[in-house]
């Protein structure tokens, strides 16, 4: 699983709800070819832009924030801000994409 923080259903509110600032969770499961592919492009934001915090959620092992969320075609990218849902994205994208449809949480360097 690379670099990227785990969460699981039990340290779901802990990791995710009670923190502060920007937290991507990123719904994968061990058996999607997207969601490999997206892997290193989230470690690579994740080095890249220390503001956000990503975590990998696997979806197989985890269903309940799984049904929660809604997280039903994989990946799936939950941000939250300060514990609150902000947005959804669904599929795995290019870096220049994703980089595009997170910009208004990244700071520029």
């Amino acid at each position: 699983m690379g670099t990227l923080g785990a969460v699981t259903d039990d340290t779901f509110e802990s990791a995710v709800l009670a923190a502060s600032g920007v937290v991507i969770v990123d719904f994968w499961a061990e058996w999607c070819p997207p969601c490999k592919h997206l892997e290193p492009v989230l470690e690579q934001l994740a080095s890249e832009h220390p503001e956000i915090t990503i975590v990998k959620m696997d979806a197989d092992a985890n269903p309940e924030r799984t049904i929660e969320y809604g997280a039903l075609s994989l990946p799936t990218l939950k941000v939250f801000v300060d514990g609150r849902l902000d947005r959804t994205l669904v599929g795995a994208k290019p870096r220049a994409a994703l980089e595009r449809e997170l910009a208004k949480y990244l700071t520029v360097p």
